[in-house]
């Protein structure tokens, strides 16, 4: 094959997609985002006078109830289709594909259907989260004394 039918069949088939525009949209979302967690985690403290502490896990929970609602509503991946990372990077993006692989197999029951695909998607997140966090926590003991 020669470098223009290459070219050509490569054309056709690349994303017409605008980075810049990508960018923009996903660092607005995922501030918004940000801005939602941080008037949970002020709506929990001072509003209902929880501590600081135990309610920043309450914001945690709190939008991951909300996200694994929309996407068990439908809403969730057509939000992530325009906002792009900004849905997808933070807890909400965790949340939702631990929803999704649910729900794909829900009709198999609650043991071999839900359980045993429930981490289907977010398994390999968790187990390089672990490993990431034990390798550089070790780096941290042995470099900077604990």
């Amino acid at each position: 094959m020669d470098r223009i039918k290459y070219k050509h069949i490569v054309d056709k088939y690349k994303s017409d997609e605008n980075k810049i525009i990508n960018l923009v949209i996903s660092f607005l979302i995922g501030g918004l985002v940000g801005a939602i967690s941080v008037g949970l985690t002020d709506l929990y403290s001072y509003i209902l006078d929880i501590p600081s502490k135990d309610a920043t896990t309450f914001m945690i929970v709190t939008l991951i109830i909300i996200s694994c609602l929309f996407t068990a509503l439908g809403f969730f991946d057509k939000w992530v289709t325009f906002a792009k990372c900004g849905l997808i990077i933070p807890i909400t993006g965790f949340a939702h594909s631990m929803m999704s692989s649910s729900l794909e197999f829900k009709k198999e029951g609650f043991i071999y259907g839900i359980g045993s695909n429930m981490f289907k998607l977010a398994g390999s997140v968790i187990v390089y989260g672990v490993v990431s966090a034990s390798l550089f926590g070790t780096i941290r003991y042995v470099f900077f004394g604990g």
